[in-house]
């Protein structure tokens, strides 16, 4: 079966007439007759009764018209829907990032999406940054928002922001009367930090490390909330983003530069290398 012959068949059931239907199609008389017998015969039916004066279609005839008409339709929107689908207009994105991140950045990113791709649909996973990091380079996620650094060679990675780490403590603690704190006094010091599928517990375990000591763990958590509680309630001090301190009115809670380099949490957008991207993904992209 060929298109050209159900759009025939359509004109001519449309006007119930091959004359009339060639006058407005502006295809011969004979094309029109001859695409008709050729969908008759694919078909294995009679689409006309064609035995009284006036042209009529039969049972069959009826059917074909009717999903005929569905067909045409249906081809003639999917120009407008690829078009669409160029534009970013719809679609959607797996998109996986850290609890953390999430709290901070996530809902600007799905306010500035909504904003300009209404029609775009985000699938969010909150997970521990290696954890999406495995996702993204299987494939079983789109994009992903993780601390860096990453392994190049697997990922591309555009830069997203970079924050420094400051000490969180209770009011009441000693540190919480110093300017700045160097990382080296936190030696004795009980630390509650995020799980260990989280970037952010490697990172800060090595940076003590850098400097001379393994820290002494009290809590660790996925939730950076329950942190703060647990910092606040005096069992123990954190490390963690500037950027959290908007996030929490604790007025118990103190947030002290540290003292010399500074630590710095580094994120980045990760997709895998040699991938497909959807048009719906390169917008998002485009909008960092």
């Amino acid at each position: 079966m060929e298109l050209k012959d159900f759009q025939a068949f359509i004109q001519v059931a449309n006007h119930l007439s091959f004359t009339k239907a060639a006058e407005h199609s502006f295809i011969s008389q004979p094309s029109l007759s001859k695409s008709v017998k050729r969908l008759e015969h694919d078909l294995n039916v009679r689409l006309f009764n064609r035995s009284t004066r006036s042209l009529r279609l039969t049972d069959a005839g009826d059917i074909v018209y009717e999903q005929g008409k569905q067909i045409l339709q249906l081809l003639g929107e999917l120009p407008v829907l690829l078009e669409d689908l160029a534009e970013g207009v719809s679609g959607e994105i797996k998109i996986g990032m850290p609890p953390l991140i999430g709290t901070l950045f996530f809902p600007q990113i799905a306010k500035n999406l909504s904003t300009n791709y209404p029609h775009i649909k985000i699938e969010l996973h909150e997970l521990g940054a290696k954890v999406v990091e495995e996702l993204v380079e299987k494939g079983q996620i789109d994009v992903g928002i993780i601390v860096l650094p990453t392994d190049q060679d697997v990922f591309h990675v555009q830069p997203f922001i970079s924050d420094k780490f400051f000490l969180f403590v209770h009011h009441g603690h000693p540190f919480a009367k110093q300017d700045a704190v160097a990382l080296t006094e936190l030696k004795e010091e009980q630390l509650i930090l995020f799980s260990k599928s989280f970037a952010l517990h490697r990172y800060i375990i090595n940076a003590c490390k850098e400097v001379g000591f393994n820290p002494t763990i009290s809590y660790e958590s996925s939730q950076w909330d329950l942190i703060i509680e647990l910092v606040a309630a005096k069992l123990g001090i954190t490390l963690l983003p500037q950027s959290i301190s908007t996030k929490f009115t604790n007025e118990n809670i103190k947030m002290i530069p540290i003292e010399g380099p500074p630590l710095l949490w580094k994120l980045g957008i990760v997709t895998r290398k040699n991938s497909y991207h959807s048009f719906a993904l390169k917008k998002f992209m485009q909008m960092f």
